[in-house]
């Protein structure tokens, strides 16, 4: 199985060219970027016509109005992961969104407690803490979700948020992908990153 990894589009998603070939796409957060309705709507009905076997996305911190919401109406082979998730031919994925509310309320450190130990593919906005996290020196990546993707150990954590740490790196089971496609300046700079699981 091929996957497509992208994340931090932030409403540019139609300006993407040439996108590779995979079994799935995977959008990792801030579809958006001032979180309205209309711009979720416009990348739902691009993302859903897009010619991929399945697809998946979470929400970002930019994307506000879908907290609490349900989105109705979407493809049948497309998947919107908010503290849950999806097993697709044997692989199980699962998503955790970054919404400020719940970072506030305490309810983020929950969420990612339940995260399943046997997830494939681990998908959040938010970068582990030390891991393609870093922006003018400084870490932003969670404590907490380090400790949980080392334990779990998903052969994929795929994550987005921090524009200017792009890129791959391993550790000796896990392979983390930050594939933010905007630069700091959210300019576009980036690929999507392909991976096989």
């Amino acid at each position: 199985m091929h996957i497509l990894h992208l994340s931090d589009t932030h409403s540019k998603h139609r300006l993407l060219q040439n996108l590779q070939c995979a079994d799935v796409i995977i959008h990792s957060g801030d579809v958006s970027f001032a979180g309205s309705e209309d711009e979720i709507i416009d990348f739902v009905e691009w993302f859903g016509a897009l010619p991929y076997k399945y697809k998946i996305f979470i929400a970002g911190n930019h994307d506000d109005c879908l907290f609490g919401a349900n989105i109705d109406g979407l493809p049948e082979n497309c998947f919107y992961l908010c503290n849950s998730g999806v097993t697709i031919e044997n692989v199980k994925f699962y998503g955790v969104p970054m919404f400020m509310e719940d970072a506030m309320s305490g309810k983020y450190d929950k969420n990612i407690q339940k995260i399943p130990t046997d997830t494939n593919v681990l998908i959040t906005h938010q970068p582990p803490y030390c891991i393609l996290d870093s922006s003018a020196n400084i870490n932003y990546g969670d404590r907490n979700l380090l400790q949980i993707a080392l334990k779990i150990q998903p052969e994929y954590h795929l994550f987005g948020h921090i524009h200017d740490a792009y890129g791959i790196e391993k550790n000796d089971n896990t392979l983390f992908s930050n594939t933010a496609i905007l630069n700091e300046h959210y300019e576009i700079s980036n690929k999507p990153i392909l991976l096989e699981i």
